[in-house]
């Protein structure tokens, strides 16, 4: 086993207070900062400094924990041959968390906790519904197992060790009009045909802002940003009243009742987001973590084919 005290450490960095990291690993601020004090004592270095109302790792402490993330990925890799070792054993209690953001929280996780839940009967699967960057933190802090993240700033790069991150889906964009709309009919348009529409977005700074003015922006217009819209549903019913357009992932299922049309976009390449997930470094192995991580391929694999 991994001194806990390492844990602490690790999340501490990714969280910057002693109250936070204390919430998120469910001790106290007292006990948290004892483990720490701790475990500077035993190294008889100083491995944490403070920075206004923060804390921040020294140089000492972070060359300890970029050592330690070895440890961490060796003991994922561990547990997954234990795991594979012991297979079939009826004490063997599996427990699978998934964690992402609300689109896949929707559309693929639940088939997939369905499906890893046929295939390890005596399981526990969890579904948690977070935003992207939340994903990564619940993995940081073994809260979930696996995550299904859109791939946009602010999220950890690609290249952060401590984390596998691949391609799961893209995820094509679709034109929202409604019904009665000049492009309802046509079987597929190119985004610059909407370039004089009034649009409906988020929030500007928002990841899906910046996917629909980028999208726009490649196909040569920015656009009118006319009404702000955070969920799907309120989306649909601003175009349900002819007061925009809007760009909705495939991914996105709406209720019934509205005035709308969905019409696939076209181009090269076609405006779409990209789906990662992601999992603990040296976790993938896993037994069920593996099933999960190909169940999730297949998931999304009949999606993508899913026609509007």
């Amino acid at each position: 086993m991994i001194d806990q005290r390492l844990q602490v450490l690790r999340v501490l960095s990714e969280v910057g207070t002693l109250t936070e990291a204390a919430h998120r690993l469910g001790y106290t601020p007292s006990a948290v900062s004892h483990q720490l004090r701790s475990l500077s004592k035993d190294l008889g270095l100083p491995i944490l400094e403070q920075r206004g109302r923060g804390l921040i790792l020294t140089p000492v402490g972070q060359l300890l924990l970029e050592r330690t993330q070895e440890l961490f990925t060796r003991w994922e890799e561990i547990r997954g041959e234990l795991a594979e070792a012991d297979a079939g054993s009826p004490m063997q209690q599996r427990r699978l968390r998934l964690c992402g953001f609300s689109t896949a929280a929707a559309a693929l996780l639940p088939p997939t906790a369905e499906k890893v839940s046929e295939l390890f009967p005596d399981s526990q699967v969890t579904i948690i519904e977070a935003e992207p960057e939340e994903c990564f933190e619940l993995l940081v802090t073994e809260q979930a197992d696996i995550a299904v993240v859109v791939a946009t700033d602010p999220l950890p790069p690609r290249s952060d060790i401590r984390f596998e991150q691949n391609a799961l889906v893209s995820d094509r964009l679709d034109l929202l009009v409604r019904s009665d709309h000049r492009l309802a009919t046509r079987s597929a348009v190119s985004l610059s045909e909407a370039a004089e529409e009034s649009w409906i977005l988020d929030r500007p700074g928002s990841p899906y802002y910046r996917l629909v003015r980028t999208a726009c922006a490649a196909a040569g217009f920015f656009p009118e940003n006319a009404h702000q819209s955070r969920e799907w549903e309120t989306g649909a019913a601003l175009v349900s009243a002819g007061l925009g357009v809007a760009l909705i992932p495939r991914l996105a299922r709406l209720p019934e009742g509205y005035d709308v049309a969905r019409v696939p976009l076209r181009g090269d390449p076609v405006p779409s987001r990209k789906i990662l997930t992601g999992v603990r470094s040296g976790s993938a192995g896993q037994p069920i973590i593996a099933a999960a991580l190909e169940i999730l391929h297949e998931v999304a694999a009949s999606v993508a084919h899913r026609g509007v």
